[in-house]
């Protein structure tokens, strides 16, 4: 009884939290796109952007269907309109059915997936190749121009990835990273290593000769089953966890970095091999930096930033955001943050610096809250119940946000994705975003527009 009373209690507080939400949609977004999904999605990613129009672009968008068995799971390319800044009606951006699909995003094509869905990277120099992470200890790379369309109905033969990354001795499911210099791909598993590969060659190919590697990834009919995708082995495999490695980065040199349940953040150099040892050993080692107590719990998070290499993030199941600097990450032996972010009421899920301002970034967590921080205002006067460098919350969704992706071509737009269907009536929520400029813009900018329009109110008046 009294656990059914807490879920209760919970429940109408995000329903208040969400009501509230909604009744400031006007005010706080240059545009919103709400999308119900039929089953939910771990991860959402964007892809190339496709056209420019006069008022909004179109864009691919990578999402998943995870589903409970009575049709396949799937990988699904989905067209999405986004809508340019000052272009959308306030009116028209809070009239939205939590229940329906939107109008800006389009299914494209629909790959069925060996297993479930849990994590979806795009490679940086080509956006069409995605890789994903499934409940094996393969990853699998698409390139998903080339990959047919499927009907995703029960016994449906799966599709075939054009690629097979090996190297993991137990499943891996969720750390996952592409290069954003070259095309290396990072996993990390259940088998505590962190297995780096590179896929210059199947890249090279299907440069060279497009058709071949259409033939190699045909999906069935009854006479091409004996074709199998091609598979490579690892580049390297690095070895200094003690539990499950939940997430790898890349640093935008050629380094990268990985978190896991042991609570310790590693910062690695591919150049020196693969044994472990603290800032490099006189035997040859991969690891820089070794931070054996990054958090106070399990990290589920990292992120490394693309303007500035000595700041990385942590996100963890003790609610916080750490920010690292890597001339310093330790004292004492113990990890030591630049500075601890606490804006969330649950496990943080999710961080990602923003592509656009080397100061901004964004976490999502368990709480179905997106919180926007800014670094350089930590120390900057806020509204009394704000956490220092907090400036925007996005509370649109009703349970855990498990995924987001800032869009670099838009770079103050964002989508998100949430596990909260018990609340929407489907699959989870999908919600493509940009808040309005006047949060973000000079503070000097900002007032100067603001009188301008002060001034033309007043000249039209009688």
């Amino acid at each position: 009884m009294k656990e059914t009373a807490t879920a209760g209690e919970m429940s109408i507080s995000v329903d208040e939290r969400y009501t509230q939400w909604k009744s400031l949609v006007p005010v706080l977004y240059d545009w919103l796109a709400n999308h119900n999904l039929v089953w939910p999605s771990l991860s959402c990613r964007w892809g190339p952007q496709l056209e420019q129009a006069t008022y909004k672009n179109r864009q691919r968008l990578y999402l998943s269907e995870q589903t409970d068995g009575s049709v396949p799971n799937t990988l699904v390319i989905a067209n999405c309109e986004v809508v340019k800044p000052r272009v959308a009606a306030a009116e028209h951006i809070a009239q939205f059915n939590e229940e329906a699909r939107s109008p800006f995003v389009k299914k494209f094509k629909t790959i069925i997936h060996p297993g479930e869905v849990n994590r979806i990277r795009e490679l940086p120099q080509n956006s069409k190749i995605v890789a994903t992470h499934t409940d094996s200890p393969d990853v699998l790379i698409w390139d998903v121009e080339i990959q047919p369309n499927r009907h995703a109905v029960l016994g449906t033969p799966e599709s075939r990835p054009d690629l097979i990354l090996t190297g993991h001795k137990d499943n891996a499911e969720f750390a996952l990273a592409m290069c954003p210099t070259e095309p290396l791909v990072l996993s990390g598993g259940k088998d505590k290593s962190v297995v780096l590969w590179s896929i210059q060659d199947h890249i090279s190919t299907l440069a060279a000769d497009p058709g071949s590697a259409k033939s190699t990834s045909k999906v069935a009919g009854g006479n091409d089953k004996h074709i199998e995708s091609p598979s490579i082995g690892a580049r390297g495999i690095y070895q200094g966890h003690n539990d499950t490695v939940e997430d790898v980065q890349f640093c935008p040199l050629r380094e990268f970095c990985s978190v896991g349940d042991d609570s310790c953040l590693i910062l690695w150099d591919a150049r020196y091999g693969s044994a472990p040892a603290i800032k490099r050993s006189p035997v040859s080692s991969s690891i820089l930096q070794l931070v054996e107590k990054a958090h106070n719990a399990d990290l589920h998070c990292v992120d490394w930033n693309p303007h500035d290499i000595n700041l990385i993030l942590t996100g963890s199941a003790d609610n916080t955001v750490r920010m690292f600097d890597r001339r310093k990450l330790t004292s004492g032996g113990i990890g030591s943050p630049i500075h601890t972010f606490e804006g969330h009421s649950a496990a943080v899920l999710c961080v990602q610096w923003s592509p656009d301002k080397a100061s901004i970034f964004g976490s999502s967590a368990e709480d179905g809250i997106l919180n926007l921080w800014n670094h350089e205002k930590i120390d900057k006067k806020q509204a009394p119940t704000a956490p220092p460098g907090l400036f925007f919350r996005h509370a649109g969704h009703r349970d855990k946000v498990v995924d987001f992706h800032w869009n670099a071509s838009d770079p103050w737009t964002i989508v998100s994705v949430s596990d909260d269907g018990e609340s929407t009536g489907g699959g989870g929520t999908l919600q493509i975003w940009r808040m309005i400029d006047l949060i973000y813009r000079n503070e000097d900018e900002v007032l100067a527009e603001l009188d301008n329009f002060k001034a033309h109110l007043a000249s039209c008046s009688p």
